[in-house]
């Protein structure tokens, strides 16, 4: 199941709760990503919000949003960053992104596997993606009233088995999200102060959002046949000299 695009807009630039959301994750994607500069940066499913912050620094933005779910024109200035794609099938060239962010994208996703494999596709080698999912023990996967209520929630294990499946492999954990998520005025107001008390004590399994960062990897077959997974294959040909020169007088067939 798809929210559809106005649902997700309406809810993270007129509700107190979209907007501490918004902040919390923008947090934690900045500490995962200090630095893009110079690089690609995509987001897929409604990772609009959280593409902002990476704008300045990136060569290119762009924001790619399925079909099930509709698209809006983002950013509100300039020109439009975000396309309508099919879910598992976009319309950029393979190792086009550097970074990729993937929110309300891979819970709703009725071919999981299939994403994950357009995802891989679309990441240079040795690029790196943030999976944004509702965290599968926690109250905002269980709450109806907000985004993360939808779709499939997954544990951190869940995450990791299913992204390693693909050709992934897990680089860092992350959360976000640990205070309740009620419009009350009480908990808005106490929302800053326990989302800060939730990432000092490393709290994930309470935190709303499970957040991984994986990188692609990259399969490389040496002459034995086996499988050898290579982070950086250009490094695979450092140390190769020139052909050697063909002996003299010896004419080619």
């Amino acid at each position: 199941m798809h929210l559809d695009v106005v649902e997700l807009r309406r809810f993270y630039t007129s509700t107190q709760l979209g907007q501490l959301a918004q902040r919390a994750i923008r947090e934690q994607l900045r500490d995962l990503w200090p630095n893009v500069k110079g690089q690609s940066v995509v987001g897929f499913g409604y990772a609009a919000p959280f593409l902002r912050p990476f704008m300045a620094d990136a060569t290119r933005t762009l924001c790619l949003m399925p079909s099930q779910q509709g698209v809006c024109a983002w950013p509100g200035e300039g020109p439009n960053l975000s396309a309508l794609v099919e879910e598992t099938l976009w319309p950029l060239p393979g190792g086009f992104a550097d970074r990729l962010i993937v929110a309300h994208g891979l819970e709703t996703c009725e071919r999981p596997a299939a994403l994950l494999d357009e995802i891989w596709r679309v990441l240079a080698p040795g690029g790196r993606v943030v999976f944004i999912v509702p965290n599968r023990t926690s109250m905002w996967a269980r709450r109806e009233g907000t985004p993360f209520s939808v779709g499939r929630p997954y544990s951190y294990r869940q995450l990791e088995d299913a992204i390693s499946a693909q050709r992934f492999t897990p680089v860092r954990h992350a959360a976000a999200l640990y205070h309740p998520p009620s419009h009350r005025r009480f908990w808005i107001r106490s929302a800053p102060t326990i989302e800060r008390l939730g990432q000092r004590l490393d709290a994930r399994r309470l935190a709303g959002l499970v957040m991984l960062e994986a990188e692609k990897l990259v399969y490389i077959t040496p002459q034995s046949g086996s499988r050898v997974s290579a982070r950086d294959p250009i490094r695979v040909l450092t140390g190769l000299g020139a052909p050697a020169p063909k002996p003299a007088g010896r004419s080619s067939d």
